[in-house]
């Protein structure tokens, strides 16, 4: 299990994810994960939840659908969804994913679904609530914080909290 959060505030958007990969519920196998990358040139950055391999495998459907929509972010990610939906091979995946780029912000499930937030903060995973929580109280009431500092913060909030989560958190933003 793991936990990413992205964050808009300010005019930026940033992202957060920990290291932590477990085997079961009982087995730590490693701390230092990067559940956070950047793609398409580095115009994109996605955050992944779930099977590792099931997360690379919608890494690469999902590049394959900014190149044929020219980086159309919403649109990529609809198609993604939609064939999720439909193919029989994508359907077992266990993954979901937080993308985003100069100006959109989606979570894209295997439920079909494409989200952009309403309160400019996404996070998912086993401690994706805490993150939340936490992101949104920051944002409320306006913490002198960039959305960085901010994404960062859950992700260490929802450490404390999470058993699945750690403090190896890794950062980037557009």
């Amino acid at each position: 299990m793991t936990t990413i959060c992205a964050v808009r505030y300010q005019d930026q958007i940033a992202i957060a994810g920990d290291g932590q990969v477990t085997a079961g519920e009982k087995t730590i196998m490693k701390a230092t994960a990067h559940k956070v990358r950047r793609i398409f040139d580095d115009q994109v950055v996605i955050g992944f939840a779930g099977g590792v391999a099931d997360a690379f495998t919608l890494e690469d459907w999902f590049e394959k659908k900014l190149q044929k929509y020219s980086g159309n972010l919403k649109r990529a990610a609809v198609e993604l969804a939609q064939d999720w939906r439909k193919d029989p091979t994508l359907q077992k995946l266990e993954a979901m994913m937080i993308v985003f780029d100069q100006k959109d912000l989606l979570l894209i499930s295997g439920n079909g679904e494409v989200i952009e937030p309403d309160e400019d903060v996404i996070a998912i995973g086993s401690g994706g609530n805490f993150a939340q929580a936490a992101a949104v109280a920051m944002i409320r009431h306006g913490a002198n914080l960039t959305a960085s500092q901010i994404a960062q913060e859950a992700i260490n909030i929802a450490s404390d909290i999470d058993i699945f989560t750690n403090k190896s958190i890794i950062t980037d933003q557009l």
